[in-house]
């Protein structure tokens, strides 16, 4: 909740205010960036070595109070403390140690070497150049581990980081503010703001600041693109999915069904990257479902008190609310409710939905083909390969997708036909936490990547910087002045290195070396 001057931290499930944050304007976020861009100079002159030195201190800090930070982000989000300790927490303090080990490999320059003979005398190398000042705005599923690795990876790659965190997890944002301050970095480099989520991004790229990294909507990711094309400032958006799951005939239905009940209800299913649909092989789609159901109505949701609930609350009642109006419309549209937990929610708490499998869907029916967002899946049965790949495909999103079978071989050339960023065999919603692996979406699930070293990439540009070997002579042999002797030259070297005939081969290279030696004159 927002007022005038501060943002109010509330508990989803009880309405506890747990803490206040004061509110930014685009002013203060003008002054952020302009402190920024002063001490970023200084930063990225450091040695890789002594910045990645600043963050042990972060490593030791999130170690030692990992239940405390648990805690919060439960509270903050409605979410259970295992699933913050181990896809937030846990995932934050991997990232950590798996890029300050790296750090210094991604950033290292690189010699592409020669391509021609005619420039034998260049020598090119390709260096990683901060971009200067960067924005991160973050959302409230994974409020903890998303924005860290972001922040984390434009710190060591030698930018200054300015942090939005979503408005219904300040808490949340406040402890991660509270975790990069341990870090003792300069005056500058690194600051927390908080500002209306509709004001971020027009304030953000009108700071001028130099590259934006959004995770969020499709329909907010098209207007901060739209309003970074004004001055061009780059983007890299990450915009969630409607993830497909193929089950082939020959899967382990036991880990198939336990692959589904931890990737599309963990996090109450408010996961980008979670489970949508799932594509179940008409041989087993029974077997499968009866599986499925069995698991689905022993799950326990509620409020985590003593750690015994499997699934918690959704973050905001706007999400509750869309949820269930997919529920309601497919109904409406001739799908059932194949199997449905129950709820233990006392009188006082709120914004619970029980995990929810629909079958009898088709693709015209919203909950197949637009984002869900929450604990609901639906169902469908195919007989061929071809059929699964087209059904999977059939979506303007493609985050990640998995497949699930015996045959390794097949899954891996069923995985090179998914249209998705991520491709996970016999697993789904987990190579978030490997921060080796790059994230990131096809067609509008996003553009760029995260994590891994093409992530890591993405906090910098490349420049290309030529050395001229022989800078003590006067010209190349291609500079003025022009003459016939001069085409002839550049015509000779063509006709010697990629024409035909050994005569003409040889009448080249005279042409040619006439001309190459201008260079000593």
């Amino acid at each position: 909740m927002t007022t005038d001057k501060q943002t109010l931290s509330i508990n989803p499930v009880t309405d506890e205010v747990l803490g206040r944050s004061p509110l930014h304007s685009p002013d203060d976020l003008q002054a952020m960036v302009e402190e920024a861009r002063a001490a970023q100079v200084q930063w990225a002159a450091l040695p890789i070595k002594q910045r990645v030195q600043y963050f042990y201190n972060v490593q030791d800090y999130l170690v030692k109070h990992a239940a405390e930070l648990a805690e919060t982000i439960a509270r903050d989000t409605g979410k259970l403390r295992i699933e913050a300790l181990a896809t937030e927490v846990l995932a934050a303090a991997v990232a950590i140690k798996y890029y300050c080990r790296k750090a210094k490999h991604f950033l290292r320059d690189r010699k592409p070497g020669m391509g021609s003979i005619a420039f034998f005398n260049k020598r090119s190398k390709v260096i990683r150049v901060p971009f200067g000042v960067i924005g991160v705005i973050s959302p409230w599923n994974y409020p903890f581990s998303i924005p860290f690795s972001e922040v984390l990876m434009g710190l060591i790659a030698g930018n200054a980081v300015i942090l939005k965190t979503a408005s219904e997890t300040q808490a949340v944002g406040l402890a991660l503010k509270n975790v990069f301050e341990q870090a003792e970095l300069p005056q500058g480099i690194f600051r927390f703001i908080n500002l209306p989520g509709r004001e971020a991004g027009p304030g953000f790229l009108q700071s001028g600041i130099d590259k934006l990294f959004l995770t969020g909507s499709v329909a907010v990711g098209k207007t901060i693109m739209k309003l970074a094309a004004d001055t061009l400032t780059p983007v890299n958006l990450e915009l969630g999915g409607n993830d497909a799951m193929i089950v082939c005939a020959d899967a382990n239905l036991e880990r198939a069904v336990n692959g589904t009940i931890w990737a599309g209800f963990s996090n109450a299913g408010q996961s980008c990257g979670g489970i949508e649909r799932i594509y179940v092989q008409e041989k087993i789609y029974h077997s499968f479902l009866e599986k499925l159901k069995n698991r689905i109505e022993s799950l326990r949701v509620g409020y985590d008190l003593d750690f015994n609930v499997d699934m918690g609350a959704l973050t905001t009642e706007k999400q509750l609310e869309s949820v269930q109006k997919q529920i309601n419309d497919a109904l409406a549209a001739g799908a059932k409710i194949y199997a449905q937990s129950k709820v233990s929610a006392k009188k006082n708490e709120k914004n619970f939905l029980p995990a929810t499998v629909l079958t009898e869907v088709n693709h015209e029916m919203d909950v197949m083909r637009h984002e869900t967002f929450g604990p609901l899946v639906g169902v469908m049965k195919f007989s061929t390969i071809e059929q699964a790949l087209d059904l999977a495909n059939d979506s303007y999103l493609g985050l990640t997708a998995s497949v699930w079978s015996a045959n390794r071989k097949q899954a891996r050339k069923i995985a090179r036909r998914l249209q998705a960023g991520t491709v996970t065999i016999n697993d789904h919603l987990m190579s978030h936490g490997m921060p080796e692996t790059s994230w990131g979406g096809f067609k509008q699930s996003g553009i760029g990547r995260s994590h891994g070293e093409p992530g890591f990439l993405e906090m910098t540009q490349p420049q290309t910087v030529v050395d001229d070997r022989l800078g003590m002579l006067n010209r190349d042999f291609w500079w003025h002045p022009y003459d016939e002797k001069a085409y002839k030259g550049l015509k000779g070297f063509l006709d010697l290195f990629m024409g035909e005939g050994v005569f003409k081969r040889i009448s080249a290279l005279r042409d040619m070396m006439i001309q190459v030696l201008r260079i000593f004159k």
